[in-house]
Formats: structure tokens, C-alpha cells, sequence
């Protein structure tokens, strides 16, 4: 699984991020190694169905003593060997297992997709987390300098006689608790950059951040009841639990042909030598072949193979209420997604209003401040309500983005495809955008 575009310098966008999760996730690649490793139980369950051929020899030498005195009587020195080839003709057990197998096969193939969607999710949650972590200093730091000009303004006042001084210390306080916020914010950098450093084995660098003008697509189809219908079908999820009880199912077969009986088809030949000490006892040395078929029917095994039955029935029927609640929650999670975008687009527009009416009502603040109709801590609110919106509203973006992946996970068709589209969104970040150690 790999795309087919040219990717930039590590670190620069999310398709560069992305290339360097696929060769160095761990976690993916365990699943891969998985996989394969479960790819091998085809072969091995075919081999079962191939003629097999095996090479017996033996040796042994015989000290034969008489009886009243125990002096010694001969020597025999023995040499046997054995070229046995076997083709079984009837063994259902052995087809049940072949057929298994291909369905273990096949769920281990969709373990490797979710590995895959799952490794998408990650590395988009970690990618917009580093993002939204610098957007919160940023953010933090503009508001620092918007604090300290409104200090040194009530500073100034304070000289002149046109305010008192507990408008400055409102505007210290407020400058102190940004300086604690912005530790905090440095530290949570760090930590989104270690989640991200991760999965890609280094550490980030310069990242390509979110238009904030670029609207953001909505949910296609546009009908919660179609993501719905999808994901109770083709949610990997449900698929998997699908493919254990077809699993479970051949189990039984399995467990079952311990009654039936089976047909093989054998050819021998080999040769024994028996010397003595003084030569030759049997003649010449001969070769022996022999053709055959061979047929064992199982009269009693204790009662193993229809407790064995019994087992796997149940084991059959819990491999089905296994399956009815992955597709359950194959539903109720594309119901939440879809809900996640849709809000979430809608709270973007809500929020952008938000901001634009912080704004002008910071501006209004200032100017009535400045008129002296308005105090300090006037001012400082609103400015404190224009970066919240600021911060609410670059979140909201990142969780919408992220509900349209997980909307897409849980039903199945989440693929790098999107992480391209998204990439597409990003542009040059201005200002200071990551940590250094």
C-alpha cells in the first residue's frame, strides 16, 4: 500500500508524515509481519493434501548368549530401511482445514487494513494535535502582547492621572496567568511532538498547517442513512467478526470428520540385511516393494470429538453475537462521526461569526476605553474572549476533519486517498510553529 505521488522533505506536510509512519510504525508493521505469517496456514493445510514421503532405516546389533552358562553364541548385526510414500484420497477433516485456513487468511488480510486505517487515524490525530498545540501558543503569545500594550496604556494613564492603579495590576495578573499558560503550552507542544516523533521514528519538523480561510468539505453522501447501511456491511470491524464465525464454523466440520473414516494410498519398498558373524544367515539381501490402499475408520474415541462438537457449537454461537454488535457498533459509530462532522461544520460557522463579533467588540472596548467610558478590565475580557473563540475555533476545525476519518474508518473506506485531500488544505504556517530540545 503506497502512494503514487512524490512526497516533500520529511516534516514539511502530512504526506510526508505519512510516507515515514508506512516505513516506520512499528505497530504497522507487526501487523504486516502478522499477516504473512498468517498467509502460511494455506500451504500448510494444502501440504496435507499432497503425498508425503518418508525414509525409515534402522540398526541394531544382537549379542545372543546360551542360557546355562551365558557364553556367547553369535552375533547378528541387523540393517533395515524403508522408502514409504503416502497420498491420502478421502480425508474431508484435511479439506475442512484447507478451507479454515483460507478464511484465516483472508481475516488476516483485514487485520492489516485496520492496522492501515488505523495508522492513518494516528498519524492525523498526531499531526493536527502538534498543530492545535502550536496554534494554543500562538495564540497565548498574541494575547501576552496584546496584554502588555494595554499594560503600558494603563501605565501611562496611571502617570497622567486618567486611571488607577488597579488597572494595573488587573493587566499584570492577567499577563502573569498567560505566562503560566504559555509554559503549559510549550509543554504540551512538546508532547504532541514526542506522539508524533513516535510513529515516524524522528521528530517533526516545520509543519504545513490548516488554511483558516478553507472551507471544509461536508459529509459524502450527504444522508446519514447510506453511511449506515455501509458501515453494517463493510466495516471492517463487522467483516472480521464475519470471517471468525465462518472460522468457527469449518471448526466444527473439523471436529466433526473425527467420525468419518479415511482412505490412503501407500507404496513401499525397502531392504533388511541380517550377518552374522560367521557371514551370510538369509541369503542374499532383497528389496521388498509393496502398493496399497489403506482405510481407518474410527470406532470410539471416548466421547472426545462430540465434546469437541459440543465446544465449537457454542464457541459458534458466540462468534455470532460477536458479530451483531460489531455491526451495532459499526452503526452507532457512523451515527457519532457523522454527527461529529456535521456539527462540527456547523459550529465552525458559528464560531467564526464568534470571532468576528469578539472583534469588533474588542475594538469598541479599546475605543471606550480610551474615552474613558469603558475600564481596563473591560478591555482584558474582551480581548481574552477573541483568542478563546481564536483557540475554540482551530479546534473545531481539527475535530471536524478527524470525524470525517473516523466517519470513513467505521465504514470501511478510509484510504490514503484522504489523507492527500487533506494535505491539499495545508499551506506555510506563519510565525514560531515548533519546540526545540
Amino acid at each position: 500500500m503506497s502512494l503514487g505521488v512524490c512526497f516533500p522533505a520529511l516534516g514539511q506536510d502530512l504526506l510526508s508524515v505519512w510516507s515515514a509512519a508506512l516505513q516506520r510504525d512499528p505497530a504497522y508493521a507487526a501487523a504486516r509481519a502478522g499477516r504473512n505469517a498468517d498467509q502460511e496456514k494455506i500451504p500448510q493445510a494444502r501440504a496435507r493434501l499432497l503425498p508425503y514421503i518418508t525414509l525409515d532405516s534402522s540398526g541394531e546389533i544382537e549379542d545372543v548368549r546360551r542360557t546355562h552358562n551365558l557364553q556367547h553364541y553369535e552375533t547378528r548385526r541387523v540393517g533395515l530401511w524403508a522408502l514409504t510414500l503416502t497420498q491420502p484420497i478421502i480425508d474431508i477433516g484435511k479439506w475442512d482445514q484447507l478451507r479454515q485456513s483460507e478464511y484465516i487468511a483472508d481475516s488476516a488480510n483485514l487485520a492489516l487494513q485496520q492496522a492501515y486505517q488505523d495508522l492513518i487515524l494516528r498519524v492525523a490525530q498526531a499531526y493536527f494535535e502538534v498543530l492545535a498545540s502550536q496554534d494554543t501558543l500562538e495564540t497565548i503569545k498574541a494575547q501576552k502582547q496584546a496584554v502588555e500594550t494595554q499594560l503600558h496604556a494603563a501605565e501611562r494613564g496611571f502617570q497622567v492621572g486618567a486611571t488607577t492603579v488597579t488597572d494595573i495590576y488587573e493587566a499584570r495578573s492577567r499577563l502573569d496567568l498567560l505566562n503560566a499558560s504559555e509554559i503549559e503550552a510549550h509543554n504540551a507542544l512538546q508532547v504532541s511532538e514526542d506522539m508524533l516523533a513516535k510513529i515516524i521514528g524522528e521528530r517533526p519538523g516545520k509543519l504545513l498547517g490548516l488554511d483558516p480561510d478553507t472551507s471544509l468539505p461536508p459529509p459524502a453522501p450527504a444522508r446519514l442513512d447510506e453511511w449506515t447501511t455501509q458501515s453494517s456491511q463493510a466495516s471492517l470491524d463487522v467483516a472480521r467478526a464475519r470471517l471468525d464465525a465462518l472460522i468457527i464454523e469449518k471448526q466444527i466440520d473439523i471436529a466433526r470428520s473425527g467420525h468419518y473414516p479415511t482412505l490412503s494410498l501407500y507404496a513401499q519398498t525397502g531392504s533388511a540385511s541380517d550377518q552374522g558373524i560367521y557371514g551370510q544367515r538369509n541369503g542374499p539381501r532383497s528389496v521388498d516393494s509393496a502398493v496399497g490402499l489403506q482405510l481407518s475408520i474410527p470406532i470410539f474415541s471416548g466421547g472426545e470429538i462430540s465434546s469437541q462438537v459440543r465446544e465449537q457449537t457454542s464457541r459458534l454461537q458466540q462468534a455470532r453475537y460477536v458479530h451483531e454488535a460489531a455491526k451495532r457498533q459499526a452503526v452507532q459509530s457512523t451515527q457519532q462521526y457523522f454527527s461529529g462532522v456535521t456539527s462540527g461544520l456547523a459550529r465552525i460557522q458559528a464560531l467564526r461569526a464568534a470571532e468576528e463579533s469578539s472583534q469588533a467588540s474588542l475594538e469598541a472596548n479599546r475605543t471606550g476605553y480610551e474615552l474613558g467610558v469603558r475600564v481596563n478590565i473591560d478591555v482584558l475580557n474582551a480581548q481574552q474572549q477573541l483568542f478563546e473563540t481564536r483557540r475554540a475555533l482551530s479546534r473545531a476545525r481539527y475535530d471536524t476533519l478527524m470525524n470525517s476519518l473516523r466517519l470513513k474508518a467505521a465504514s470501511g473506506i478510509l484510504t490514503d486517498e484522504d489523507i492527500v485531500a487533506i494535505n491539499a488544505l495545508l499551506e506555510e504556517r506563519r510565525g514560531p510553529t515548533t519546540t526545540q530540545r
